[in-house]
């Protein structure tokens, strides 16, 4: 893995977003984009009634749509935009009841390739030192991107 940082600030691969994915942020969507660095990105989705299901717990979808987006946030910093990597893989484990409190989702690419990257997110609820969730995954990244 190269040792440059990313080519994309926060506030690039947000303006970036709303532009050729505006869905993430429709209907007054509660996902913010805190932060990118070399190879990572940390994301928060304020959490709400929408994203409870019964038991008071944080749906599975929830947290599965956190981890795909900051890989998403994490790559696009890193390779500019390109807006055609998309995920192949992710997988995700449960670890712990989350709280009703907003999730943080911290990413960290393993790889970023020609053709693929790879990383895995750690999700916590504010406020707590242990992860609720983790998740692995990858991204195609399309041929002749330019990077």
């Amino acid at each position: 893995m190269t040792n440059t940082g990313p080519v994309l600030t926060t506030d690039d691969v947000v303006d970036y977003l709303k532009e050729v994915f505006p869905q993430v942020f429709e209907m007054e969507d509660t996902v913010v984009v805190e932060a990118v660095g070399h190879n990572t990105a940390r994301v928060r989705q304020i959490i709400d009634r929408r994203h409870l299901r019964p038991g008071g717990t944080i749906s599975g979808p929830t947290m599965f749509r956190l981890a795909d987006l900051a890989l998403y946030v994490a790559i696009l910093a890193q390779i500019g935009k390109v807006g055609l990597a998309v995920t192949t893989n992710l997988n995700i484990n449960f670890l712990r009841k989350p709280s009703e409190q907003d999730l943080i989702a911290e990413c960290r690419l393993f790889k970023v390739g020609a053709r693929l990257a790879v990383g895995e997110v750690l999700i916590y609820s504010e406020g707590t030192e242990d992860p609720v969730a983790h998740a692995t995954g990858t991204y195609s990244i399309p041929p002749g991107s330019k990077r």
